[in-house]
């Protein structure tokens, strides 16, 4: 029996980068080691397959504990986060009535939609103020008026001391939604200055608005969302100091309103780097009191990765994005519910999200911990790595004239709509995965019944959209109009898998174009395989195929493909599963479809339809 005192770890001697890079490198038999285990992130920098205490010696990031200047671990030194819904209701009265619903199952911050600032009371009547946070949004030319309303609500309550929330004053929402041109700088500068002082005597009401989430729903990368929201977040801090305001004051009534993604580590990391930057950002405009410079941060699932069909697949990536959240510290988290992108969210989908915030601090006990993440040799690079990106991003906003400026003449939403496209790119050819919608499909699922929002399919927004506008497309947008064409027409298409020669190879290949034109919606009928072509092509025009995929090795086509094209002679679409090296001469042959890792699938599934749905 070993004695209780040894340590098995010393048991192993170590084992250098160098000699486990030796080991590794042999395994690859002459693979090139960058090329198959460095990944290129659309952040801009690398990352690598393994992380040791000497990737992190250097970095200042561990040398503080959560709480402590600049905040990179945390602004608090517990993680006890706010379970925030935003009520979604057709009128105040009803919307009052959920939020009171809702206080009663563990959420304790309330998002609310405010039309008319005498509606305030009819929304918080019954709530009581000290125990739960208050988030208002309105429209920016209102703004004013609904913080007085709401800062009488609290004074009557005799809650001044004791309020949390925020009104969010986002005076560019119709630059980014609509593509409006121009900014007021000097309405918006006045507006926010009457916030400043309309809000003054409740010391913890947010008044000045960074809504990055509006970006990152659009389509940003992180390091673009990092970058944009300190840019305006500085924007807020050069325009109202630049006015006479203290920068302690300005810092102070920031709310960071941003967005979290499936990217799990990357996600982690960005909130620990956005603190950090934000902090020292803060720092340069000399505060009275470093205190304000603490970034507070509501963090939102995205909902540019939901998709309508296999939603519930939502469910899966926003508990991923929601467990990033607590990680990462933020002040509150906000869970889209999965149902979201096709109908209003009705009463089991927002207790779904409700119970997966729940969930991490009940069963997880995700709250008992600050900055869990903190010292992981990977996150710690990670944290460091995308705040120099986002602050190469910065600096380029700040040296051409502030974020303002530039959404004023649109070079953001030109930025972020670039980004957009390459993910939508990437999308159609498989390197960004949807599950669910781009990989695996549910076949046989419908969905154009279950759709309620005008408009779910495209981007969510039914008005006129101008040159500047975000683009604001879901990633999974393309996909769903192409299936929903497919459920519209009069006959679902048929593809029959012509499974024969090789057994792996053939399995593999009709499972890959099962999934492949299962994208499309398309009836899919497998076989266990046939002994000639000419038996499979009968058996297929037997169940009125439209598409024959011809699933077999690349060494077996150069004969198979020819005679089955052949023998086909028109009656239905013919396609070889896989790109083998005989393609140019079967090409010669008359055969043009192949399906294969390296095709866009939405152009080729576009391309069926059209040939399909429109015989």
């Amino acid at each position: 029996m070993a004695e209780k005192n040894e340590r098995l770890f010393d048991q192993f001697p170590e084992v250098s980068y160098e000699e486990w890079r030796a080991k590794v490198e042999a395994d690859l038999k002459g693979a090139d080691f960058n090329k198959k285990l460095v990944w290129r992130t659309n952040e801009g920098f690398n990352v690598q397959p393994v992380y040791r205490a000497e990737d992190i010696a250097q970095l200042n990031t561990t040398d503080t504990l959560p709480g402590q200047f600049p905040y990179v671990r945390g602004t608090r030194t517990d993680n006890d986060w706010l379970s925030r819904q935003d009520i979604v209701a057709d009128t105040p009265e009803e919307a009052n009535k959920i939020a009171l619903d809702v206080l009663e199952k563990g959420i304790n911050s309330l998002g609310f939609k405010v039309q008319n600032p005498e509606d305030v009371k009819v929304l918080l009547n019954g709530i009581y103020l000290p125990a739960v946070e208050i988030n208002l949004t309105c429209c920016p030319g209102k703004a004013v008026a609904v913080a007085e309303a709401l800062v009488a609500y609290v004074k009557e309550q005799g809650a001044e001391n004791t309020f949390r929330g925020s009104i969010d004053y986002n005076p560019l929402r119709r630059q980014f939604k609509h593509g409006v041109e121009g900014v007021d700088m000097a309405a918006i500068v006045a507006e926010a200055s009457k916030l400043l002082d309309v809000v003054a005597p409740v010391a913890a009401l947010r008044c000045l608005a960074v809504d990055s989430l509006i970006l990152a729903n659009s389509g940003a990368y992180i390091y673009q969302e990092l970058g944009y929201a300190l840019a305006w977040g500085t924007a807020w801090l050069n325009a109202l100091t630049d006015a006479g305001r203290c920068a302690c004051e300005v810092a102070s009534r920031i709310k960071f309103n941003m967005c979290v993604s499936s990217n799990f580590f990357m996600e982690i990391a960005k909130f620990r780097a956005a603190r950090m930057l934000w902090a020292q950002i803060v720092e340069q405009y000399k505060p009275e009191n470093l205190d304000c410079s603490k970034m507070m941060v509501c963090a939102t699932t995205s909902r540019f990765n939901q998709t309508i069909y296999d939603a519930h697949v939502n469910l899966l990536r926003s508990q991923t994005e929601t467990f990033s959240a607590c990680v990462a510290g933020v002040d509150s988290i906000v869970v889209t519910p999965f149902d979201a992108p096709y109908k209003k969210p009705d009463a089991f989908s927002e207790r779904i999200a409700r119970n997966q915030q729940f969930l991490l601090k009940e069963e997880s006990h995700m709250d008992k911990v600050v900055d869990p993440a903190g010292g992981s040799y990977y996150v710690e690079t990670l944290t460091v790595a995308i705040a120099q990106e986002a602050w190469k991003l910065f600096l380029d906003v700040e040296e051409n004239g502030g974020f303002f400026a530039l959404v004023a003449n649109g070079s953001v939403q030109k930025a972020v709509n670039e980004s957009c496209q390459k993910r939508h790119s990437d999308v159609a050819r498989r390197k960004e995965v949807l599950l669910g919608t781009n990989q695996y499909p549910n076949i046989n699922e419908t969905a154009a019944s279950k759709i309620e929002i005008d408009g779910a399919c495209h981007c969510g927004c039914a008005a006129e959209k101008g040159p500047n506008a975000l683009c604001g497309k879901r990633a999974a947008t393309d996909f769903e109009e192409l299936r929903l064409s497919t459920e519209a027409a009069a006959k679902r298409p048929k593809v029959f898998m012509l499974t024969i020669g090789n057994l792996a190879m053939r399995l593999a290949r009709a499972q890959f174009s099962t999934n492949f034109f299962g994208c499309a919606g398309y009836e899919i009928i497998d076989n266990l395989g046939f002994n000639t072509v000419e038996e499979g092509v009968d058996a297929a025009l037997a169940k009125e195929a439209d598409v024959i995929v011809l699933c077999s090795s690349d060494d077996e086509y150069a004969e198979l493909a020819p005679a089955a094209f052949k023998y086909l002679d028109g009656r239905a679409e013919f396609v070889v599963a896989g790109a083998p090296a005989c393609m140019e001469e079967l090409q010669a042959a008359g055969i043009k479809d192949f399906v294969h890792v390296r095709c866009n699938v939405l152009d080729t599934l576009r391309d069926f339809n059209n040939r399909l749905l429109n015989k």
